[in-house]
C-alpha cells in the first residue's frame, strides 16, 4: 500500500529532546517485539528446534531493532553535541533504558525463586543466584544457572541484546558521532562482510545469546546499528519510498515466517537468506518507513504499539520460563497447551502496558527531573 505523498507531519507526542517521533517505524519495532514474543512462546516448547517452529526466523527481530536503534539514535542525537556532554547523553540513555531492565531483573529472580513448575530442575546455590541477580541489575552476563538453557543472562535472556544496546551507545557517544559519512560507510562494509561470513558459517545469526557464544553478540550488533546511523546521516539523499504500515508490518511477517533452508553445495542457504534480510531488506523497511505516514487511525495504533514495545520485549521472558516449566509438568492436549499459549500472549501485552504505566513511566519522571531537569519539560 502506498502511503501519503507527503512525509509524515511532526505531531504533538515527541521524544524525550522535543522530536516528532516516526509513527510507522515506531509501529514496526511494535510489530516485531510482538512476533519476537510470539516466537519465544511457541519455541520454548520445542526447545527453539528450527523445523519445529511457527516463525523460525523471529529471533531476527534483534537485529531489526539494533538497526532502529542506529537510526533513531542519530535522529534524536545528531544535532545535540554542541549542547550535550557525553555524560548528559549516557545519562539519557540509562534513564530512558535501565528502569525496564530493573524490572526485568527482579521479574527475572522471581520467576526462578518462586515458579511454581520448576520442581527441582531449579535448584541452585544462594550465591550463584545473588550473582545472577546483580548482573541482571546491571545488564551484564552471569554464569549459568541450572534450567536455562545456557542463556548469558539467566534470569532474564533478552537482556543480552541491552548490553548490546548500552555497547552501541557508548560506542556512537565516543567515535561514532564524529564519523563521516564516508568513514561511516566504510566500518559498515567491514561490518557487514563480518556478519555475511558469520551468517553464512553458522547458517543462520542464530548466536549471542549464550555463554558459548556470546561473541556473536557483537557480530550482531556492529551492522545493524551502523546502517541504522548511517542511513539517518544519508536520509535525504535516498529514495523517498513511501509504504504503510500494514504493508511493512506483513513483510516482516513473512520474512519471519519463512521456511529454513537447506544446505546445497556447501552453500548454507539459510544463512544466506538471514543475511539478506539483516544486509539488505531490514535497511529497506528503515528507508520506507521513515517516510511513511497513514490514517489518524494507524498513526495511533503505531504509537501504541512503539510504546509497548520495548517493556513488552524486556519484561515477557520471566513469564516464558514459567510456561516451559509447566508445560514439561503438566503436558496437557494439544489444544490445551495452545489455549495457555494465547493467554500468555495476552498477559504479556497487558502486563506491558501495566510496566509502562506504573513502573517505567513515573520512574523515568522522576530520574529525568533530578538527573536531566533541562529535559523535564518534554517528559
Amino acid at each position: 500500500m502506498i502511503g501519503s505523498r507527503h512525509a509524515p507531519a511532526p505531531t504533538s507526542d515527541t521524544t524525550g529532546c522535543g522530536k516528532a517521533h516516526f509513527d510507522v517505524l515506531d509501529g514496526l519495532r511494535g510489530t516485531a517485539a510482538l512476533l519476537v514474543v510470539a516466537f519465544h512462546i511457541q519455541g520454548i516448547t520445542v526447545l527453539f528446534e528450527a523445523d519445529r517452529l511457527l516463525l523460525p526466523h523471529a529471533y531476527l527481530a534483534v537485529d531489526f531493532f539494533f538497526a532502529l536503534s542506529g537510526f533513531v539514535v542519530g535522529y534524536a542525537y545528531d544535532d545535540r553535541w554542541n549542547v550535550m556532554t557525553v555524560r548528559g547523553f549516557l545519562l539519557r540513555r540509562l534513564v530512558r533504558l535501565h528502569p525496564l531492565v530493573l524490572l526485568g531483573a527482579v521479574l527475572g529472580l522471581v520467576s526462578y525463586l518462586a515458579d511454581p513448575f520448576a520442581g527441582d530442575r531449579q535448584q541452585a546455590s544462594t550465591w550463584l543466584v545473588a550473582l545472577a541477580f546483580v548482573a541482571a541489575v546491571l545488564a551484564l552476563p552471569a554464569a549459568a544457572l541450572p534450567n536455562r538453557l545456557g542463556d548469558s543472562h539467566p534470569l532474564n535472556a533478552p537482556a543480552w541484546t541491552l548490553l548490546q544496546e548500552y555497547i552501541a551507545n557508548l560506542a556512537y557517544a565516543l567515535v561514532l558521532r564524529r564519523l563521516n559519512v564516508r568513514w561511516l560507510s566504510a566500518l559498515a562494509g567491514v561490518a557487514a562482510v563480518v556478519s555475511l561470513a558469520t551468517a553464512l558459517t553458522l547458517g543462520s545469526y542464530d548466536t549471542g545469546w549464550g555463554l558459548h557464544n556470546f561473541w556473536g553478540a557483537p557480530v550482531r550488533l556492529a551492522y545493524p546499528f551502523l546502517i541504522g546511523l548511517l542511513l539517518y546521516r544519508l536520509r535525504d539523499r535516498l529514495p523517498r519510498l513511501r509504504i504503510g504500515f500494514v504493508p511493512l508490518s506483513l513483510l516482516l511477517v513473512l520474512a519471519f515466517a519463512a521456511p529454513v533452508f537447506p544446505q546445497v553445495g556447501g552453500v548454507k542457504l539459510n544463512g544466506l537468506y538471514q543475511a539478506g534480510c539483516v544486509l539488505l531488506l531490514f535497511p529497506a523497511i528503515l528507508v520506507a518507513g521513515q517516510h511513511s505516514s497513514g490514517s489518524l487511525v494507524t498513526a495511533r495504533l503505531c504509537k501504541l504499539a512503539g510504546r509497548l514495545s520495548y517493556p513488552l520485549y524486556i519484561t515477557h521472558y520471566p513469564f516464558v520460563y514459567v510456561y516451559m516449566n509447566w508445560v514439561v509438568l503438566a503436558p496437557g492436549t494439544p489444544s490445551a497447551t495452545v489455549g495457555v499459549a494465547v493467554l500468555l500472549y495476552v498477559f504479556t501485552i497487558v502486563f506491558a502496558a501495566i510496566a509502562l504505566r506504573w513502573w517505567d513511566a513515573p520512574i523515568r519522571g522522576l530520574l529525568q527531573a533530578h538527573l536531566l531537569p533541562q529535559d523535564s519539560h518534554h517528559r
